[in-house]
């Protein structure tokens, strides 16, 4: 593969995370005390808020670093590579773990989005649930044609 093209995609990984991480410094806590103050009687529910959408975008970012990665194995021809099957499976517990921290932290934001009556905060949750599941189907599809792959290679090179 070119290397202009992975470039580009490295480029887009680091570009993914940048207004990500703009959302955890700004946004989140603005969420929190959002909620601290829909719920005054329930003093800790900012930082079950804030704990939750933390904790969300730890595996994010291990997931954009496995993706740079397995483009920097693909830059030094190793794509049919165990590295590459390993990178693909840990963006794949990454993404289920996504989708597990938020339908954990469903009831919050149903909580949220009725004080606030706001559906809205409901459906986004719904569709980053969606999406990282995608995103963890996907990967489990690609670890295991690539792992097919490599068997078939490594067969290969046995029999020649």
């Amino acid at each position: 593969m070119k290397r202009g093209t992975t470039l580009f995609l490295k480029i887009a990984v680091i570009l993914i995370g940048i207004p990500v991480l703009a959302l955890c410094i700004f946004l989140v806590p603005e969420i929190g005390n959002y909620a601290a103050e829909l719920y005054p009687d329930i003093a800790y529910i900012k930082y079950l808020v804030l704990i939750d959408l933390y904790a969300a975008a730890i595996p994010f970012y291990f997931a954009l670093y496995q993706a740079f990665k397995l483009l920097s194995y693909i830059d030094k021809n190793k794509a049919f590579s165990n590295l590459s099957v390993k990178a693909l499976k840990t963006i794949k517990y990454c993404a289920l773990t996504i989708s597990i921290l938020y339908v954990v932290g469903m009831p919050l934001f149903f909580l949220i989005g009725d004080k606030d009556d706001a559906p809205g905060v409901i459906v986004i949750g719904l569709v980053i649930i969606f999406a990282s599941m995608v995103i963890a189907v996907f990967a489990a599809v690609l670890q295991r044609l690539l792992q097919e792959a490599i068997d078939i290679k490594s067969e290969n090179d046995l029999i020649v």
